[in-house]
């Protein structure tokens, strides 16, 4: 097939909600969401037995919505835990994203027969980017703040303090500057290293090099073309979930007749919820 005609402008933003409905792209995500919410949900219940709670006290107290930081006194290894799963949820989904980035490329390119099981494969093959990419941001960010700490330690000394404080002063202004600006890619990373990617192919060096390339030489488009986003996920949203509840109620009025399943079904169902 031809490849997708696109603008590569605002315009395209469009295209995303018929581009996301695709069975096979909500299977990734759904793989990639039970995956990390599995991990989570058992490091939690371990991190609650850690703790000292009896599986019938957590699932009473959490069910299957485990959140371990509510509790009043949580251990050190209990918050490890915690965010250990938090961490690894965050990064499935974030490998789901790689994959669907990858499909979404191909199908693109005019690939229709790209499968899930590809992309998966390829994600297998470039997970390393995807994990390491904000995990290096944030191990420079930690260093910057190191450095910091340094030189801040360094102008405590009597009497040279001071003049070691200002003469390099705006060495120390810069170097918040960019301490800012890398914080900012930081969060930029979070969202586009997926599609970085699942498109580019690049390695982990190449990864931190497009976050940084995009959030200096295109910030206008990370905002409005989110802020044009927005409205059209909120009202793609709302049609699949009101095509979902519309079947959903087809179903119970047809099953619910009193010449098929009749009160038989809404005991099914009044049960299951």
């Amino acid at each position: 097939m031809d490849p997708m005609k696109l603008y590569f402008d605002v315009r395209d933003i469009f295209r995303a909600p018929r581009l996301a409905l695709s069975g096979k792209k909500i299977i990734i995500f759904m793989q990639a969401n039970l995956i990390g919410y599995a991990v989570y949900w058992v490091l939690n219940y371990l991190g609650a037995a850690v703790n000292g709670m009896a599986f019938s006290d957590t699932w009473a107290e959490f069910g299957l919505y485990p959140c371990l930081l509510s509790l009043d006194s949580l251990s050190a290894i209990g918050c490890v835990l915690y965010w250990i799963g938090g961490a690894f949820w965050f990064y499935a989904i974030s490998l789901g994203a790689t994959a669907v980035s990858r499909v979404t490329y191909k199908q693109l390119k005019g690939d229709e027969f790209y499968s899930g099981g590809d992309a998966w494969s390829y994600v297998k093959k470039h997970w390393h980017p995807v994990v390491f990419s904000s995990i290096s941001l944030a191990l420079i960010l930690a260093f910057l703040f190191f450095l910091a700490a340094i030189f801040a330690l360094v102008g405590k000394i009597p009497y040279v303090g001071e003049f070691l404080f200002v003469l390099p002063y705006l060495l120390y202004f810069f170097g918040s500057v960019f301490t800012i600006y890398t914080g900012i890619v930081f969060l930029v990373a979070l969202v586009y290293t997926p599609a970085i990617v699942g498109t580019s192919e690049e390695d982990t060096m190449g990864t931190v090099w497009h976050n940084f390339s995009i959030t200096w030489g295109q910030p206008w488009r990370i905002i409005l073309y989110h802020a044009a986003l927005v409205p059209v996920l909120v009202l793609g949203a709302y049609l699949f979930s009101h095509a979902w509840l519309t079947g959903y109620g087809l179903i119970n009025a047809v099953y619910s007749h009193e010449w098929l399943m009749g009160s038989k079904l809404l005991n099914i169902v009044g049960w299951a919820t």
